[in-house]
């Protein structure tokens, strides 16, 4: 995918760094059309600013977000239902399971898909949980190190960054320790065949076309 320059009419808005090479990583996996620009936005108030300025953009044709649910899915898709940048959109009350795909008067798709799987909180790292293959060793071992830490209240993180501390501590028992979330799927530590990896692609797919 398009890493630097953005060069097309399609935009896919996300809040960091590594959600931008998780989705390069996935659509090189699957074989995704490169028809969009996947943009860092360096945190999600900085995305949620951006949907207005984007919807004006000369020539748009397709916006899409990827957003984390975090603690308050609920209240994270109240943010986006609510957004006065929407309100010719037909936002439906519930996020659909699948990933919202809307269109406006203006013939302007607009998306939505709320890591890690539209229907629970979380974020990026929960999602790439779900990739970890199901029968390694490791990740219960992992699971076992952080509750351990905590039940001795050694732990420095937030329980709301707790996915991020799970799976990194996976990952730095892999092959290369360390490896960014990105690349443990080109290297294939994770299993995309996994059905919300897949529903996620088809939501990509069918968006972007």
């Amino acid at each position: 995918m398009t890493k630097n320059k953005e060069k097309y009419n399609q935009k896919l808005l996300v809040e960091g760094k590594d959600d931008q090479h998780v989705l390069w990583a996935l659509c090189q996996q699957f074989g995704v059309k490169e028809s969009f620009d996947v943009i860092d936005c360096e945190g999600i108030e900085n995305l949620l600013e951006q949907i207005p300025q984007r919807l004006k953009q000369s020539g748009i044709e397709t916006l899409g977000i990827i957003i984390d649910a975090d603690t308050d899915i609920n209240a994270r898709w109240q943010s986006v239902k609510n957004s006065e940048a929407l309100h010719k959109f037909e936002i439906p009350d519930q996020l659909p399971k699948e990933g919202l795909i809307c269109n406006n008067a203006e013939r302007i798709k607009f998306g939505v898909w709320m890591m890690p799987n539209n229907k629970t909180n979380g974020m990026l790292e929960d999602f790439i949980a779900y990739l970890v293959p199901e029968k390694d060793q490791l990740f219960p071992i992992a699971d076992n190190v952080l509750n351990d830490i905590e039940n001795r209240n050694l732990q420095k993180y937030s329980q709301n960054y707790k996915a991020k501390a799970r799976i990194h501590t996976w990952l730095a028992w892999q092959e290369e320790p360390g490896t960014p979330l990105g690349q443990s799927i080109t290297k294939k530590y994770l299993s995309t065949d996994k059905a919300t990896c897949l529903i996620l692609i088809n939501w990509l797919r069918g968006f972007f076309g």
